[in-house]
């Protein structure tokens, strides 16, 4: 059943009569729908996720700034094709535009990739790359105008010989460089592989005080298959719990899992003593956000069948991870299709929360495609645009906006690419060009107008941690407060770092309020909507940042 909102009325329509035609009704009296108009080839943007079983999984993008503009760019990942970098020359409320950089990577860290996340792992002036492989992974090292070289060795990194899918990183107290972790898919290498055989997953804590030292890893056992990670700070502690997702396809047993992570300790699972409830499912992606912020995150977990929206119960405490699920009740539930005559279930894979449509309300994103040929599972599978309503619920706009094409989605980021306030898109697939989507503006008849208000925050603090991962930034217009976090992990093989975004609906004029890594709040920032703002951690005043603007002609 596809769940629509209307008017405060809620309406439960069969997917076999819901036509696109009367999605976009149900739709368009609501709220902005964004026009997402897909320009990957005329932005310079081609390129295939590829390969047999080992790539069934994975597709991952990496979007951040590698040369200095602020503006972001992208590195893809290729399965058997080799990875492909592509650097971003688009110009503020221009059209996109990418320029393909060959040879931009060094060569095992371009071939047999299922994704990137970028990180600053050594605080220096550059972002860094982690690499995810069918094999050993890769740390690169980031340098000037977008070079990378590997760091294994430098930074004693042994990245294994495991089927790595999943990534998450965080700063521990009085650490001077990341605690990295790892998720490891099917063991290859083991009998009956590959049912009951996932690899353990890894947790690494840098060793040494001067450069990064990774050599002692501690091996998360068991492993259930995970496909996403994220580090979390579940009940407001201040420290972040390791919260992963995994495939049930391959694990005997298994669930998902919460892992404590304390300071000093050997991380160790919640278990049902500490009120973690079994939950099993074929978990693809994780999306997190505060969407009352009340302080306590809600989780969207992506699956085969349908997407799981978990929200703390009241029955939890700070030491009780107790959680339900509200997909129906919210109705992001998403599990099928939302357009054409399959009724079979979806195949979630990249969830990422944002607001597309600047209406201060947070909408979601999930990434849908068939595994490869599964008859059980929906053919046609097109990508989800789930809208935040007024009254704290969701609604279908995939198909209005413009991003239910016939892919099979993976890996993906909502990120704005040209720098003018609107949230693009882009979406990895299965054997077929990658989706770049550019956000035009509100739909309506006569075409495309300007949505809601928006600010851009980027966040820096000098020696570690340099772009202040784990930060809670506040922004509060009216009686209004949004909250968002600087996080390295979550959706599928897929990061971003750079500007975080927020939008302010009508409010022209926001307060903003840091929360940092270290615990401290900052004083309030005041600070007039629709511009890039950079806090420096200590400052009273923020920068504004203005991006380079289009030429005249566009």
């Amino acid at each position: 059943m596809i769940i629509s909102l209307k008017t405060g009325l809620v309406l439960a329509i069969s997917a076999a009569c819901l036509s696109h035609s009367f999605a976009q009704e149900a739709v368009a009296p609501m709220m902005d729908v964004p026009v997402l108009e897909e320009v990957a080839l005329k932005a310079g943007v081609d390129h295939s996720y590829t390969g047999a079983w080992e790539h069934f999984v994975g597709g991952g993008v990496a979007v951040f700034d590698c040369n200095g503009d602020r503006l972001p760019d992208m590195v893809i990942a290729g399965g058997t094709s080799e990875a492909q970098l592509f650097v971003n020359n688009s110009t503020a409320g221009g059209p996109l535009a990418f320029t393909a950089v060959d040879g931009g990577l060094p060569d095992k860290s371009s071939k047999g990739v299922t994704g990137f996340y970028p990180l600053n792992l050594d605080n220096d002036d550059y972002t860094d790359l982690v690499v995810l492989r069918v094999g050993e992974n890769v740390i690169l090292k980031g340098g000037p105008n977008c070079s990378f070289t590997s760091a294994n060795r430098a930074f004693a990194f042994d990245g294994g010989r495991a089927w790595s899918t999943a990534f998450a990183a965080t700063f521990e107290p009085d650490q001077q460089f990341p605690t990295l972790a790892f998720g490891n898919y099917v063991d290859r290498s083991a009998a009956g592989s590959p049912w009951g055989t996932c690899h353990d997953n890894v947790l690494i804590r840098p060793g040494a005080v001067d450069v990064p030292n990774y050599a002692e890893p501690q091996f998360l056992t068991p492993g259930f298959c995970a496909l996403s990670m994220i580090f979390t700070d579940w009940n407001r502690s201040g420290e972040p719990a390791l919260r992963m997702t995994n495939d049930r396809q391959y694990y005997r047993d298994g669930e998902e899992q919460l892992w404590r992570v304390s300071p000093g300790r050997p991380a160790r699972t919640y278990r049902r003593a500490d009120g973690w409830k079994t939950v099993r499912i074929w978990g693809m992606g994780i999306a997190e956000a505060d969407l009352d912020a009340d302080g306590l995150p809600e989780y969207a977990l992506t699956s085969m069948g349908d997407t799981k929206l978990q929200t703390l119960d009241e029955e939890a405490d700070e030491a009780s991870p107790i959680y339900r699920d509200v997909a129906v009740e919210k109705g992001a539930t998403a599990h099928r299709p939302y357009i054409g005559d399959d009724l079979k279930p979806s195949t979630g894979w990249h969830a990422e929360f944002n607001d597309i449509n600047n209406d201060g309300r947070q909408d979601l994103f999930i990434a849908k495609g068939n595994v490869e040929t599964m008859p059980d599972f929906a053919a046609y599978d097109p990508d989800n645009l789930l809208l935040g309503t007024f009254d704290g619920k969701f609604v279908e706009a995939g198909g209005l906006s413009g991003i239910a094409l016939n892919r099979r989605g993976r890996g993906g980021a909502v990120v704005d690419l040209n720098m003018d306030g609107m949230l693009d898109l882009v979406v990895v697939n299965r054997e077929a060009p990658v989706s770049l989507f550019q956000n035009r503006g509100a739909h309506t008849e006569s075409g495309p107008r300007p949505m809601g208000n928006w600010l851009q925050i980027e966040l820096r603090q000098r020696g570690a941690n340099r772009d202040a991962v784990g930060a809670t930034i506040n922004v509060k217009s009216g009686n209004e407060t949004r909250v968002r976090k600087v996080q390295i992990g979550g959706g599928h093989a897929s990061g971003h770092l750079g500007f975080v975004h927020v939008g302010t609906g009508v409010a022209e004029r926001a307060q903003i309020r840091i929360k940092w890594p270290d615990g401290e709040w900052s004083a309030p920032y005041r600070v007039f909507a629709n511009n890039f703002v950079v806090i420096e951690k200590g400052s009273d005043v923020v920068q504004y940042w203005y991006p380079p603007e289009a030429e005249e002609t566009q």
